[in-house]
């Protein structure tokens, strides 16, 4: 029987009860150096941070974000998820991971989580309606803002934020800004970049226009100096 150690994210309507990330980009801070240890391969490892005794609104969560993902070349989610991970582009190489593109990775989490649903299926029945994430909640008014945010960082490479104002334009600007945070944390963490303060509070600014939980944001804390 799986320990009750590992992160219990909870989500009620598209937005997680304990106010920290939720979606692929919850599942993406999993995906650490260790990330083998939960699994042989990546689907094994994802497989087992989507337990039995997770809220169906986190599988949820991770299954639109995957499905929204799907709508970007495989070659832009590889750069994606790269820059928010610690497992670097031999991740697509297949060989260690299982994984060989951007595309067939969101199809198996995509897959993952229908998987868990089913198994669930008398639970998920109420969060599963199209009314469980309010379309206002993607953020379509803030992609402009969005992508100003975007363009403005000096954190991430030219590269990163090419994919991210793609992931604007043709999924969603949460999603987007939400990766944005995710390759912040991770990036600015390894080349040691800083943020002002004034850089902060916009980002905090739009993740309260975004109904943000406390603890999204302040994954890029670290980088104010």
């Amino acid at each position: 029987m799986r320990q009750l150690t590992r992160t219990t994210t909870t989500v009620r309507h598209g937005r997680s009860a304990d106010e920290s990330d939720f979606g692929v980009t919850w599942l993406m801070g999993m995906f650490h150096e260790d990330w083998s240890h939960h699994g042989p391969t990546a689907a094994d490892a994802a497989g087992y941070h989507l337990w039995d005794e997770l809220d169906p609104g986190s599988v949820l969560a991770v299954r639109r974000d995957a499905r929204l993902l799907l709508r970007l070349p495989s070659e832009t989610i590889e750069v994606l998820w790269s820059a928010g991970t610690a497992v670097g582009p031999s991740f697509f190489s297949g060989e260690r991971t299982g994984v060989t593109s951007g595309t067939q990775w969101m199809e198996t989490l995509t897959g993952l989580c229908d998987a868990w649903l089913t198994r669930h299926a008398q639970a998920t029945a109420p969060a599963s309606a199209p009314a469980s994430v309010p379309a206002e909640w993607d953020g379509v008014e803030l992609a402009d803002a969005v992508l100003a945010e975007i363009g403005a960082d000096r954190v991430v490479p030219e590269q990163v934020r090419r994919a991210l104002a793609e992931c604007v334009r043709r999924c969603t600007p949460d999603l987007a800004f939400r990766l944005l945070l995710r390759a912040m944390a991770q990036i600015g963490a390894a080349s040691g970049t800083t943020l002002s303060s004034e850089d902060y509070a916009r980002l905090a600014a739009l993740g309260a226009a975004l109904h943000y939980g406390e603890f999204v944001v302040s994954e890029v804390r670290h980088l104010v100096k």
